[in-house]
């Protein structure tokens, strides 16, 4: 009796899906090396509707890449001149304040750096004080009258930021003209000492969110400085 033949049995092949391709590819980076007519067989879609060689999407895919990371080192270039740009005009700002040998050429080189090197359309520094003793050139006000003028700008102690109400403005900018946004920093040593401030006629110039170090940095020069002119902050 012949021997009975048994079924074969086929073995199905583990399906392949774009995931399992890919991560092939990942492990085995050197196919095409290996494989170089599988490049002849595989195209791309063209966004206009033909077909390109993989070769060709790969050179079209580094050429944006490159396009890209020149855009970022030009972006990173700008940022960096930007900041080169405002150490020179803070280290000028800085020694002009370090040389001033009176209270008048104190506020002129703040003010005068505010207008000519940092274009800032309104720049005010105003000192406490005894203002019947004000040198000329220099503002001086009762800290008693700053509390009820911008009593609510000095009470945090620290830079803000944004739209002022009209009578804030008016104290700060009384020449001013049109403010629409204004910084205020106020010159705290122990006691208030003053406050300085900058305006803008644009209404976004300056806001809430923005940063406030450089003027935070500016009023420390300032504290420092003003003992030597033995200004009396009254009351």
């Amino acid at each position: 009796m012949p021997a009975r033949k048994e079924p074969a049995v086929t073995v199905a092949s583990p399906e392949l899906d774009d995931e399992a391709v890919r991560e092939y590819l990942k492990s085995h980076s050197d196919f095409l090396q290996r494989h170089p007519d599988m490049l002849s067989f595989l195209h791309v879609s063209h966004a206009s509707g033909s077909a390109v060689s993989l070769v060709e999407k790969q050179v079209s895919v580094l050429r944006e890449r490159n396009i890209e990371m020149r855009q970022r080192l030009n972006a990173l270039t700008a940022n960096a001149r930007h900041n080169d740009r405002l150490y020179e005009q803070t280290r000028r700002l800085v020694l002009g304040l370090l040389d001033a040998q009176s209270l008048a050429a104190l506020c002129a080189a703040f003010t005068r750096a505010m207008h000519d090197d940092f274009e800032v359309e309104h720049a005010s520094i105003i000192l406490f004080g005894d203002r019947h003793r004000a040198p000329e050139g220099v503002r001086i006000e009762s800290a008693e009258r700053a509390r009820i003028e911008i009593g609510a700008l000095l009470r945090g102690r620290k830079a803000l930021c944004g739209p002022l109400r009209k009578e804030e403005l008016n104290y700060l900018f009384p020449d001013g003209g049109a403010v629409g946004s204004a910084a205020v920093m106020p010159l705290v040593s122990g006691e208030e000492l003053g406050v300085i401030a900058v305006g803008s006629s644009d209404a976004h110039r300056y806001s809430s969110s923005m940063g406030t170090l450089f003027l935070q940095h500016i009023a420390e020069v300032l504290v420092r400085l003003l003992p030597r002119f033995d200004l009396d902050p009254g009351d």
